[in-house]
């Protein structure tokens, strides 16, 4: 069985803490086969990420956790970013015009600002004719949410529209990365895409960190990052 994170942070999203090289460091020592970095909005650490994969001997999905109107979304498999602000539809229509795929992250899950799709959202863009060919998956399990309930909404959902399930990090600082992540047959991401299609993954979690723990790992990384969040290019 592969092992996959599909939901992670680096410098170049404005909460990220990590430069591109130590999370695909960090991706690898903790047995990852397949990582995505889904910074917010932005999509150069997952093409930089992706350049430097071999090095660290992982396979990078590119991908952006993007703001839709109606909560984010994780798009996959994509080259380009997507206009925030969008329905969830019709950035499901853009992420398919780039033969990309997408999961739903955290749905219906509140704090720290998380900004969450719902469950009609969800079913109605899993019963569209077109979308519903490009959300392949829902994020049953998140490592770093703070609301642990919306966990069990979120199998319902998964339930409910027949939705591959997920689980993933949301690592913001390093020390997160593999905490959720996501059992599939194989180990390429070849093998993860087709995983998806034929709702064979299985979300895998370890122990569960504290709200204290979550926030106060978060903050001191973020200030330790500060340097190389004012370049992080020349970090990279």
């Amino acid at each position: 069985m592969g092992l996959a994170d599909l939901h992670m942070h680096t410098i170049y999203s404005y909460d990220g803490t990590a430069t591109v090289p130590a999370v695909l460091k960090r991706a690898s020592q903790a047995g990852l086969n397949v990582i995505a970095i889904t910074d917010h909005d932005e999509i150069r650490g997952a093409l930089l990420a992706e350049q430097m994969a071999p090095k660290f001997g992982l396979e990078i999905i590119p991908g952006v956790e993007i703001t839709t109107a109606e909560g984010d979304l994780l798009g996959l498999g994509i080259h380009k970013t997507i206009p925030a602000g969008l329905s969830l539809i019709d950035t499901l229509l853009r992420i398919g015009e780039q033969n990309g795929y997408a999961i739903a992250p955290h749905p219906m899950a509140a704090g720290m600002g998380m900004k969450s799709v719902n469950f009609y959202s969800v079913r109605k863009a899993a019963r569209h004719p077109e979308a519903g060919k490009i959300l392949l998956g829902i994020e049953t399990y998140n490592a770093t949410a703070i609301d642990r309930e919306s966990r069990m909404f979120a199998e319902v959902l998964a339930y409910r529209t027949g939705l591959a399930r997920t689980g993933s990090s949301d690592a913001h600082a390093l020390d997160a990365i593999g905490l959720g992540a996501t059992e599939f047959p194989g180990n390429t991401a070849a093998d993860f895409l087709r995983a998806l299609q034929e709702g064979t993954t299985i979300p895998r979690h370890q122990t569960s960190w504290s709200f204290l723990h979550i926030a106060g790992n978060w903050a001191w990384n973020y200030l330790l990052s500060v340097p190389a969040r004012l370049a992080p290019v020349a970090q990279a």
